[in-house]
């Protein structure tokens, strides 16, 4: 059964989830209102409520973000057996050079890995309005 996160505080059970390492989805709306959706690696800082995506700046996610309404609105998921959570928020795209290399040194924090290197590379930051999981995340 899903339930509602209290983001303010939120329990140590559901900030583990989203600091282990899992692949993510990222959901996003195209120009005629329908769901993209993308595997994506995702970092939370629960303090600023703010959920990070590397990404090139050429892909489908990032012009998703970019049209239409602004800040755009998107959802983040991830699921590890019966466990899953979203993060729903605002999205937009950061291009600065310290923005990119701080969004670089969460993502290599939490996968465990420094990501390729690109110099295309954007992040799309959402912050997060709503969070939602299932029972397991109750304490």
């Amino acid at each position: 059964m899903a339930k509602r996160i209290d983001l303010d505080a939120p329990g140590t059970a559901f900030l583990s989830f989203w600091r282990e390492r899992h692949l993510c989805t990222l959901t996003t709306l195209r120009p005629d209102g329908t769901p993209h959706v993308v595997p994506v690696g995702v970092t939370y800082d629960a303090g600023e409520r703010v959920a990070r995506i590397i990404t090139s700046g050429s892909t489908r996610k990032v012009a998703h973000v970019l049209q239409g309404r602004t800040p755009a609105r998107v959802a983040v998921c991830q699921v590890d057996g019966r466990r899953w959570s979203t993060l729903e928020g605002t999205a937009v795209v950061r291009t600065e050079p310290e923005r990119v290399a701080d969004a670089e040194r969460r993502y290599a924090e939490r996968y465990s890995r420094a990501p390729r290197p690109n110099p295309d590379r954007v992040v799309i930051e959402i912050a997060v309005l709503r969070g939602t999981g299932n029972a397991v995340f109750d304490e």
